[in-house]
């Protein structure tokens, strides 16, 4: 049987987690096109499957209409799959780790989220003022890497402490008063803050910092992008 009818209360539901407060209300998410489904899937965090056509699933699986489709999703052109997915259990910080100050784009935290995958840090953990982790644009955005790394929410005052405490060295940015990345020996427990996308980080975060860092670059260019200097600054520090 399929849906057609955009009355119908799955669909209300399902159309509910692109809203932020009932994404964290349910604690579920929404997750769309094949890639993402399998990788949901492999990581034992699907809960139901929404399709255009029949799925072979030990889970609950709905067929619905284009329409249906278009309306549970979130891009203009929409996918054949999609699946409601459970949120993701934050697991104890480890190994190296990201701390995001503030940041505010959805396409930077995507961004940042396949880099520290691809670099090998551990844990990210995002600021109380950080976009949401299950916001559509970055799930989209980091191609399924969410999947594959500890990411957790908590204040960056209190995470620092604790980071401090197991001798973690605290890493900030800045673009003036920051030596080379280059000049810095590494240390196998490394924490890194990124700031906003136009303030950089907060003053009393910034006072919590061992050492502050930056990339040096062509004088004609300004600044660069708070997900490409996370991601060289990821790969310096690898």
């Amino acid at each position: 049987m399929i849906i057609n009818s955009l009355n119908n209360s799955k669909v209300k539901n399902w159309t509910k987690l692109k809203q932020k407060k009932y994404r964290d209300l349910t604690n579920t998410f929404l997750v769309e096109g094949d890639h993402l489904v399998n990788e949901a899937i492999k990581n034992n965090l699907a809960m139901e499957i929404i399709s255009l056509h029949e799925f072979a699933s030990d889970l609950p699986t709905y067929v619905v209409s284009k329409e249906v489709m278009q309306k549970i999703t979130s891009q203009m052109s929409i996918s054949d799959i999609c699946c409601v997915c459970h949120k993701k259990l934050e697991e104890p910080m480890q190994g190296k780790i990201l701390l995001l100050d503030s940041l505010q784009d959805p396409g930077n935290l995507g961004a940042i989220i396949r880099s520290a995958v691809a670099f090998n840090f551990a844990t990210i953990v995002l600021g109380n003022n950080t976009v949401d982790l299950y916001n559509e644009k970055v799930i989209r955005s980091c191609e399924g890497m969410l999947f594959n790394i500890n990411i957790i929410r908590q204040d960056l005052t209190k995470t620092i402490t604790k980071l401090k405490e197991k001798n973690y060295t605290i890493y900030g940015t800045d673009v003036i008063k920051g030596i080379d990345v280059n000049d810095i020996q590494n240390n196998s427990l490394v924490a890194l803050i990124i700031g906003n996308e136009g303030s950089g980080i907060s003053s009393n975060i910034k006072a919590l910092c061992d050492k502050l860092i930056n990339i040096r670059i062509n004088a004609k260019c300004e600044s660069l992008n708070a997900a490409v200097a996370a991601s060289i600054l990821m790969y310096e520090l690898r």
